[in-house]
């Protein structure tokens, strides 16, 4: 089994930072892509950040510039720099992880998501 461990939402004022970070514990071979996802209230879920094993990193055009993920893959922790944030970025974050999994000698992909941290952004 595999436990994604999210930390450091809150409430933020506009313009404001905060750090997301989540570590991955359990039993698996490695782990491929972690990322972060957020879902607000009455809206779907979507992707903000993506960065895979070799830091490749994609961002969601709405976090661009204000936003950065990070990835220390010793410790399977991918980490959430987000600055300058603003009411819309208020949302449940949650973490994502692509995970290889052995399964009888062979690897098989598993994904994997956090409980969810809550930030808001607010005055």
């Amino acid at each position: 089994q595999v436990q994604l461990v999210e930390s450091g939402g809150g409430l933020v004022q506009p313009g404001g930072s905060l750090r997301l970070s989540c570590a991955a514990s359990g039993r698996f071979a490695s782990i491929d892509a972690m990322g972060w996802y957020r879902q607000a209230p009455g809206k779907e879920r979507e992707l903000v950040a993506r960065i895979t094993s070799e830091r490749t990193t994609n961002l969601a055009d709405s976090v661009k510039g204000r936003f950065t993920a990070a990835r220390d893959n010793a410790k399977n922790t991918v980490y959430l720099d987000m600055n300058s944030l603003q009411p819309e970025d208020t949302a449940v974050y949650y973490c994502n992880a692509k995970v290889a999994i052995m399964t009888f000698s062979r690897p098989v992909a598993m994904y994997y998501w956090g409980q969810g941290t809550q930030v808001t952004v607010s005055s």
